[in-house]
């Protein structure tokens, strides 16, 4: 509504580039938002694709949501993917998207991008969620490739230009082994000249594809590379990468930040040091389909107070628990100490097994 007046104000203002002010540089400097009508540059470096804390009714835990967003604020996390597929956006109503986008806003708007998950299959569907996620305030949408129906090539470049015209910046997202269609580096290429196609999640996990993509693109220092694949995306950024959309990241924040500062400024061997307690995580976090173990080990660490996930999905098989156990033991996150601040109320939350203790 406002924000949208306000973008085709600017649109015409500027003959058609509504952002002229915001520059989704690899290294520029971000810009601080003051309001929710003005957009954070997506930034090189560690995003997460948070989960969504629910109670054990399958509701939405609202305040674990804003522990969860202070969290990643205290750790440094560069990027935050809200309502993507570790999200469990699939299975949410529009007032649930705009519940969660909100409280998104609300606690970390103009100090953390958001990059709000508005893809699907129907493309009247992905526009919808992203007029909402314009409104409300978020910085740039992540635009899966249309899952199942195999769109062409031109169909795919056709469905992301589309999106870009709505105004909102796009990273788009190509992942073959979830969605059945590949989007090649030749047609993200293409996409990329579109001025508000701004990057690309890429979980193919085939890192030759960095240098692919690099070499098709007109402007390669203004498009924004991120690995959607854990384990690989060290090298990835190593390869010229930009950074993650990273699983991971739910538990060890600060230690994705620190991985991807370190492969940014090509530290091999601070690389190999950060990487190799993390590696377990990167395994473990996928025994069983994403974000079932993550919001598990998420719950286990204290940071939420269930693991639910809704229904297709479950809860942890707890022949994995062990597995995940092991794995958060190695990264260093057995001690339960990580301290949480939380502005509203000036106090310190510690991320206990019990959950998290004023």
């Amino acid at each position: 509504m406002l924000f949208r007046s306000t973008l085709a104000f600017l649109a015409l203002l500027n003959c058609g580039n509504a952002f002229t002010t915001v520059h989704h540089s690899r290294h520029s400097t971000s810009l601080m938002a003051s309001n929710s009508n003005e957009l954070l540059p997506m930034r090189q470096g560690s995003s997460c694709a948070i989960i969504t804390p629910m109670h054990s009714d399958g509701k939405i835990d609202i305040p674990s949501l804003r522990k969860i967003f202070q969290y990643h604020l205290a750790a440094g996390t560069d990027n935050l993917c809200v309502l993507g597929t570790t999200g469990e956006a699939s299975v949410m109503s529009m007032d649930e998207r705009a519940q969660v986008l909100k409280v998104a806003v609300e606690e970390v708007k103009g100090k953390i991008p958001i990059l709000a998950g508005t893809g699907t299959i129907r493309p009247e569907s992905v526009k919808d969620m992203t007029l909402q996620a314009m409104d409300i305030g978020c910085d740039a949408s992540l635009v899966v490739t249309p899952y199942y129906v195999k769109p062409p090539q031109r169909g795919l470049i056709k469905h992301f230009t589309d999106m870009a015209d709505l105004g909102l910046p796009v990273v788009m997202y190509n992942i073959p082994g979830r969605s059945k269609v590949d989007l090649t580096p030749e047609s993200t290429a293409i996409c990329a000249d579109h001025e508000n196609i701004i990057g690309l999640k890429d979980a193919t996990g085939e890192l030759d594809r960095v240098e692919q993509i690099r070499s098709l693109l007109r402007d390669p220092d203004n498009f924004l590379l991120y690995s959607g694949d854990d384990s690989t995306s060290a090298e990835f950024v190593l390869r010229g990468g930009d950074g993650c959309i990273s699983v991971t990241a739910n538990v060890a924040a600060e230690a994705m930040h620190n991985l991807m500062m370190a492969a940014l400024a090509k530290d091999e061997e601070a690389v190999k040091r950060i990487n190799e307690p993390l590696l377990g995580l990167h395994k473990k976090l996928f025994v069983e389909s994403s974000p079932i173990p993550a919001k598990w080990a998420c719950s286990r660490i204290g940071l939420t107070k269930t693991p639910y996930c809704r229904p297709p999905l479950a809860e942890l098989d707890p022949k994995f628990y062990s597995d995940v156990e092991t794995a958060l033991e190695a990264a260093g996150l057995t001690g339960f100490d990580v301290k949480v601040p939380v502005p509203a109320n000036g106090g310190v939350f510690e991320i206990g097994v019990d959950g998290f203790n004023p």
